[in-house]
């Protein structure tokens, strides 16, 4: 689904750019402020879309089935029911110019359903579906020319009998739901991967060979209703426990692969004629290669640096799509990170509930805090971000070292 207007935009790209190209543009007039946008999800990226909606003069409102959530509590309304109430779906379309989502695991039906009522949704259900199904999402890469790590699917247990050989040592994931290192078991045999299966209760599967690993990456890439693109700089991500806790925007990832990633992000986004904020990430091996691992529907952990190291970040960019603005700058201001901050952080050694420092961490110049209002701090559960900024990338390591020890954080 390429578009030839935009060959300029993915040449800009491979040269580390931020990619503005400017399709032929459809007769649609921008939704003025005043004018409703939709949120399906309470969570904190709705919340943070939230912030940034209404500072361009939009109102905005949430459907989610808690009573009380982050995007719920500074929404303009919050439709409380479930992602698939009909109702409920029928008022939002009414109400709303567009609708996004906040997870990419809300229903695809739904969003097909606010379409069908004429309601612009952004993502489309299909992108969404395609996201939520590993296998799917795998092809999807593929086909988009994006090289992805030799994988098999694990139906039944009698698929791991006809697994190649070099899927070993590999990582079997759940095809559907799994998230933050959930779902998913290293395997160093075939042995190893039937027992891996019944644990994981003999849901469909995906086995990924392993990577010979030098770094993770993300790029985010915005793309508008005309065809208008803009990638991010990739971020250089570290894990703890399967859940990211380090994105660093420092010029430390080469030009090269950095053109490389934001050239497969563009042709991801392209190729499912995507409308919204994508994330994309990457595996890049020792030898320099770029894999694409997978993909996210909506704004990123590892993209929260734009909030505050961007002149325009990723949530505004998720609005302006929605209100059929131009897409804005996506170059980084200087080097920059984002820290998550988990509930595990609420307690001490002993288990006794207690509050951060945050006074300390605001103290350590560049830093900004981004607290999600959620009242039940409770392990793995992301609580909030802390991002730091910096004139060099010296002195941004320095900064991040700080806030680590003020919060009793280990180095990612």
């Amino acid at each position: 689904m390429s578009h030839p207007a935009n060959h300029g935009a993915q040449q800009a790209a491979s040269r580390g750019q931020a990619v503005e190209a400017t399709v032929v543009r459809l007769p649609l007039a921008p939704a003025a402020p005043g004018s409703w946008l939709g949120v399906l999800g309470g969570g904190q990226l709705g919340r943070m879309f939230c912030h940034t909606a209404q500072a361009l003069g939009y109102h905005v409102a949430v459907l989610d089935p808690a009573e009380s959530s982050p995007a719920g509590m500074v929404a303009d309304r919050h439709l409380r029911a479930a992602y698939d109430d009909p109702r409920a779906l029928d008022a939002l379309a009414q109400l709303c110019v567009a609708v996004t989502t906040e997870f990419e695991n809300v229903p695809a039906d739904s969003l097909r359903r606010l379409a069908a009522a004429g309601c612009l949704t952004t993502p489309a259900g299909d992108s969404v579906a395609i996201a939520q199904d590993r296998l799917a999402e795998k092809s999807y890469l593929q086909a988009s020319g994006v090289p992805v790590a030799a994988h098999a699917a694990v139906r039944v247990l009698a698929d791991l009998d006809a697994c190649d050989e070099t899927l070993f040592p590999g990582v079997l994931k759940t095809n559907r739901l799994g998230y933050d290192g959930k779902g998913q078991a290293r395997v160093a045999s075939r042995a190893e991967a039937r027992t891996a299966f019944e644990s994981l209760q003999g849901v469909p599967c995906i086995l990924e060979a392993l990577q010979p690993l030098a770094y993770e990456i993300s790029v985010i890439v915005a793309r508008g209703l005309d065809g208008q693109t803009v990638t991010y700089p990739p971020s250089r991500n570290a894990h703890l426990n399967g859940i990211l806790a380090l994105s660093v925007v420092d010029g430390s990832v080469p030009a090269s692969v950095a053109d490389v990633a934001r050239q497969h992000a563009l042709q991801v986004a392209e190729h499912l004629d995507y409308h919204g904020v994508l994330c994309v990430e990457f595996f890049v091996l020792r030898d320099g290669r770029v894999l694409a691992n997978e993909m996210a529907p909506r704004p990123h952990n590892s993209g929260h640096y734009t909030q505050d190291g961007c002149l325009v970040s990723q949530f505004e960019q998720q609005a302006r799509v929605m209100a059929r603005l131009p897409l804005g700058d996506s170059d980084t201001l200087c080097p920059a990170a984002m820290l998550n901050l988990l509930g595990d952080l609420w307690f001490d050694a002993q288990g006794r509930r207690r509050e951060p420092d945050w006074a300390g961490v605001l103290a350590v110049p560049g830093t900004r805090l981004h607290l999600y209002a959620k009242a039940d701090a409770r392990p793995a559960r992301k609580m909030g971000h802390v991002n730091v900024l910096a004139p060099t990338a010296a002195e941004l390591h320095a900064r991040i070292a700080q806030v680590n020890a003020v919060l009793g954080l280990p180095d990612a």
